[in-house]
């Protein structure tokens, strides 16, 4: 068999792949917010953080390949995705959450799974007054279908981070933490 012609297939099969990522992106358009896959591997990302402790909340942040190649001070690349898993908090018969030797809450179950990913140009969708670079965003329940969510909340909670630190929660603490572990 002609190897331009292998070549050729595999370069057509990784683009039909890459086209899989999302209902607009097949279509010729840029996705929005609420269209992301759900990252199936996702666990096998590297650890973003883990154990973040919110007041009824645990929640684990993973990073795929392409994010974890960032360097602090300059934005992540197109392609990055970051995932965040929040498991409901644990608690005892009497209502009372749990919380292991060091104080820290415990995980229950996991409740859902947010996505945001980053793609050239994926910000002209966002709405007025809240874009957060080209990063969208998308929500799961832990089997991975979709979440219906007001995504304006997660671009809130993003905008004040601004270019600084890529619309990223945590940027510094991520950074500072993989400074550390070297």
């Amino acid at each position: 068999m002609n190897k331009f012609f292998v070549l050729g297939a595999m370069f057509a099969l990784i683009g039909c792949a890459s086209m899989s990522m999302t209902p607009s992106a097949q279509s010729g358009g840029m996705p929005k917010d609420g269209e992301l896959a759900f990252p199936s591997d996702y666990t096998a990302f590297p650890t973003f953080l883990k154990g973040i402790q919110k007041p009824n909340a645990v929640r684990d942040l993973f990073i795929n390949k392409t994010g974890a190649e960032a360097h602090k001070g300059k934005p992540f690349a197109n392609g990055s995705v970051l995932v965040m898993e929040i498991y409901k908090a644990k608690k005892n018969p009497a209502g009372e959450f749990t919380k292991d030797s060091h104080g820290h809450l415990t995980k229950d179950g996991l409740a859902k799974v947010y996505v945001m990913q980053k793609g050239k140009g994926w910000g002209a969708n966002a709405p007025k007054g809240l874009q957060n670079g080209d990063w969208i965003y998308s929500a799961f329940k832990p089997n991975g279908d979709r979440l219906d969510v007001e995504y304006a909340k997660c671009r809130t909670c993003h905008l004040p981070l601004g270019d600084a630190q890529d619309y990223v929660q945590r940027y510094d603490e991520y950074f500072d933490t993989r400074e550390h572990s070297h």
